[in-house]
C-alpha cells in the first residue's frame, strides 16, 4: 500500500478504535473477544482499504465488516467453547442502579442468538436506523424488524420483566 493511503488508514482506524471496541464488546460480551473481533475487522479493512475508502459511508462500511466478522465467528463451533478457571457465579441480582442494570443486560444479551444480538446492539445501543442495520446485515428491513421483536421478547423473558425498557442512553 502507498504511504499516503497507509497514513489515511492509520488515522481513520485510530480515530474509530474506541467505537469499534465498544461495539465489539457489546456484541461478544467479553472485552478480550471484542479486541480479537476488532483486530480481525481492521485487518480486513486494511486489505480492502482502497475500495473501502471510496464507500459512500465509511463508518457504516466498517460497522458492516465488524458485524459480519462477529457473525462468521459465531458460525464456527470453536467459538462456543468457553474456558474459565472458575465456574461462573449465578446472577440473581435484582434490577437496581445503573451498573447492576448494565451487567444484567449484558448477561441477558449474551444469551440472545447472534443475529438478534447484532440487531439489538446496533439499533438500541448505537441508535442506528432500521435501513442501515438491514444494509449492515445484508437483509431486508422487515427481517431487522422481526429480529428486533424476537430479540426484545427473548430479553424480556431472560430479564423476567415484560415491561423492561431498553434504551441506548448512557450505554
Amino acid at each position: 500500500m502507498r504511504a499516503d493511503l497507509e497514513q489515511e488508514y492509520v488515522e481513520y482506524v485510530t480515530a474509530r478504535l474506541p467505537l469499534l471496541r465498544r461495539i465489539a464488546c457489546q456484541l461478544t460480551g467479553d472485552p478480550h473477544r471484542g479486541d480479537d473481533l476488532v483486530q480481525t475487522a481492521v485487518t480486513r479493512l486494511y486489505v480492502n482499504w482502497r475500495r473501502a475508502r471510496e464507500a459512500q459511508n465509511l463508518d457504516a462500511y466498517v460497522r458492516t465488516v465488524l458485524v459480519r466478522v462477529f457473525l462468521d465467528e459465531k458460525r464456527r463451533l470453536w467459538s462456543r467453547v468457553r474456558l474459565t478457571d472458575t465456574p461462573p457465579e449465578p446472577t440473581a441480582t435484582p434490577i437496581g442502579d445503573a451498573v447492576e442494570d448494565r451487567e444484567l443486560l449484558h448477561a441477558a444479551l449474551a444469551q440472545v442468538p447472534p443475529r438478534q444480538r447484532a440487531v439489538l446492539v446496533l439499533r438500541f445501543l448505537h441508535d442506528r436506523p432500521v435501513d442501515e442495520v438491514a444494509a449492515t446485515l445484508g437483509c431486508t428491513a422487515g427481517t431487522v424488524k422481526s429480529q428486533t421483536s424476537q430479540g426484545l421478547a427473548r430479553l424480556r423473558r431472560l430479564l423476567g420483566a415484560a415491561d423492561y425498557v431498553i434504551t441506548g442512553e448512557g450505554r
